[in-house]
């Protein structure tokens, strides 16, 4: 039974011996979880290792754990908990570029036909589907999965090196500190000629977003008229009125690979020691962290991280240099990237401990001791919050309260339909004229219903929940333009 703590703060019990876990969300927004959700979340709480979890606004049911959650603990790492798209992020691309520029359709048709010659869309594809992308062979596609966002990768993808200091996590190393030490264990995993060859096909789909809710979205900026949250925006770089461009997208199937192969040696480690899984689930698999299995997950994870990230900065720049072929001459900066789908160690409670956060996005305030000597230590990071085209997208910032909830926020919307009822419930010509009614327009020629606006909850009220709940506020709204999607399978 849920014990209301405020307007929108609850607590769920899970035993004497446990701490509660903390809910996130208004009424109306508690009310959508659902049993089955609530169940995962109870399975994760009282899974070994655990010392926290968190259930944001847009939670619904997951790998093991559920979609929109916090999962804390200080000895153990669980891949559910972080998901089959390792690292799977969102970026903000700022452009001087004035609103009024691309208020002609057929100027942004062109804009959309120049970003498909550079950044493919759809599961599986990769550089060959777009003819000026950037040639990634199998010595880079090793370096920047061993060396993330590092100079020299940068230097060679034709990305601006300031880009990096705008990144969440720039680069990932081993558990030990090295690059050495994820080098020889990609080097192992090529030496299996089977592994080398599909190894080698994934780093080809480097500067491509996958299939699913993956998404490119062209905005216009609209910074909040409070003076203090719009100084804020100012600082960060946002251009009221302004084009900026939103990616989700992750680490592709180069990641995908990585995830599935640490489940299926998790899975055989337990069968072969006759451990039990937790609540009898086999998604909930764990190591300790220091163990050799979890030394082995870390560095997969931190591979798949690495390649997310360069993934991300590669699609800004195309895209950039999409906008100049049809504006010569636009500039464009890297607002930040963030992600959703990673494990990293924070201070909770007075010491390092492992943060899961499976459709989760960090949220530090400022003055946060991860922030010192960055950027974003006097204001707090941005938060970038994708909801869907017809409704906007958001851009908040951290307050200290964010403590609750393991300083963290949803990642979005989160699902009100699953991907079958979207597909059965919501009419096809009443999704693609819904989207014209808004100027907004994509590269699909039937938008794929299980992405519709209808199929996600109340953006509205989830906004509302972080708001009520002190964890951040609005820093910017943004109106989508134009969208590049694709109706393969989701990645994540």
């Amino acid at each position: 039974m849920l014990q209301v703590q405020g307007p929108a703060i609850a607590t769920l019990p899970v035993g004497d011996d446990h701490s509660p876990i903390t809910v996130i969300g208004t009424d109306p927004i508690r009310e959508s979880f659902g049993s089955q959700t609530f169940q995962q979340a109870i399975n994760s709480r009282l899974a070994p290792g655990v010392s926290r979890v968190v259930l944001n606004p847009d939670a619904h049911v997951g790998y093991g754990a559920p979609v929109g959650c916090v999962m804390v603990s200080p000895s153990h790492v669980y891949p559910g908990p972080v998901g089959v798209d390792i690292k799977c992020s969102m970026s903000l691309l700022q452009t001087n570029l004035p609103a009024e520029e691309i208020a002609d359709p057929k100027v942004r048709r062109r804009i959309i036909q120049a970003i498909a010659k550079r950044v493919p869309t759809g599961a599986g594809r990769g550089q060959r589907h777009a003819p000026k992308s950037r040639s990634v062979d199998a010595a880079l596609g090793f370096q920047l999965a061993t060396e993330g966002a590092s100079k020299s990768v940068l230097k060679k993808l034709g990305i601006p090196k300031s880009w990096a200091t705008r990144c969440e996590d720039a680069s990932h190393t081993a558990p030990d500190g090295s690059v050495d030490t994820l080098a020889a264990r990609l080097d192992w995993m090529g030496r299996q000629r089977d592994k080398r060859d599909r190894i080698e096909s994934k780093y080809r789909q480097l500067g491509s977003y996958g299939g699913g809710n993956h998404f490119g979205e062209a905005e216009v900026v609209s910074l909040s008229q409070d003076p203090e949250l719009r100084a804020i925006g100012e600082q960060w770089g946002l251009r009221d009125g302004q084009v900026a461009f939103l990616s989700h997208c992750g680490s592709r199937g180069f990641g995908h690979d990585l995830a599935m192969g640490q489940f299926r040696a998790m899975k055989a480690h337990f069968q072969s020691t006759g451990l039990a899984f937790p609540a009898g689930d086999p998604q909930l698999v764990y190591a300790e962290a220091a163990s050799p299995e979890g030394q082995k997950y870390l560095c997969d994870m931190a591979m798949g991280a690495n390649f997310a990230t360069v993934n991300h900065l590669l699609i800004n720049q195309l895209v950039l240099e999409s906008f100049r072929d049809v504006f010569p001459g636009v500039q464009g900066e890297l607002i930040y990237f963030i992600s959703h789908n990673i494990a990293r160690q924070e201070p909770i409670d007075g010491k390092l401990q492992w943060v899961h956060r499976k459709g989760a996005t960090r949220a530090f305030p400022a003055g946060h001791e991860q922030l010192v000597g960055t950027d974003f230590e006097s204001t707090g990071h941005p938060i970038l919050l994708p909801s869907n085209p017809r409704d906007g997208s958001s851009i908040m910032v951290a307050r200290p309260g964010a403590s609750v909830s393991a300083f963290s926020v949803n990642h979005g919307a989160g699902r009100r339909l699953s991907r079958t009822k979207a597909k059965k419930q919501l009419n096809q010509s009443n999704v693609d004229q819904d989207l014209l009614d808004h100027d907004i327009i994509s590269n699909c020629r039937a938008y794929p219903r299980d992405e519709a606006p209808d199929a996600y909850k109340d953006f509205n009220e989830v906004l509302a929940s972080v708001r009520h709940a002190g964890l951040a506020d609005e820093v910017a709204r943004l109106k989508a333009k134009f969208v590049l999607k694709d109706g393969a399978p989701a990645d994540d």
